[in-house]
């Protein structure tokens, strides 16, 4: 049973944001102050990743855990009305991540994903080692190494 009456409620998750989130603007500025230059939403690539490093073909995902299933996440649950609907739309939302990451690395790109949970609790080692990551992942391995 949900503590808000319908109304209250759809008006709460339509406020919910999916650009520009806490999260994202977190990874944003950190990377844009370590000297890398992004770009956003890219609608031309598959699944419009959150940032697009062009230079080092890596796409970066910031997920939410609610709405992208993160496993074993206390952030991960289901709503109490209504869960069919929301396990359907749970299961679709996982599978389309599945598949637009794969069609990501079939256009020659890395896939990076960063969950909201993560920044939660070790935000700056989790940014670290996103830097890491991508220099380990980079097409320009040269380019890194100004970067650090």
């Amino acid at each position: 049973m949900d503590v808000v009456d319908a109304a209250t409620r759809s008006r709460m998750m339509a406020g919910i944001k999916s650009k520009n989130t806490k999260p994202e603007m977190t990874v944003r500025k950190y990377l844009h102050a370590r000297g890398f230059r992004y770009r956003l939403h890219v609608r031309s690539l598959p699944g419009s990743p959150d940032l697009a490093l062009p230079k080092h073909r890596v796409a970066i995902f910031v997920h939410g855990c609610f709405w992208h299933r993160h496993d074993g996440c206390r952030f991960t649950t289901t709503p109490a009305s209504n869960a069919e609907k929301w396990n359907q739309k749970f299961h679709d939302n996982v599978h389309r991540d599945i598949r637009k990451q794969s069609a990501l690395e079939d256009a020659g790109w890395r896939v990076i994903v960063i969950w909201e949970c993560e920044l939660r609790q070790n935000v700056t080692e989790r940014l670290e080692q996103l830097v890491f990551d991508i220099c380990k992942l980079a097409k320009f391995k040269r380019s890194c190494e100004k970067i650090k």
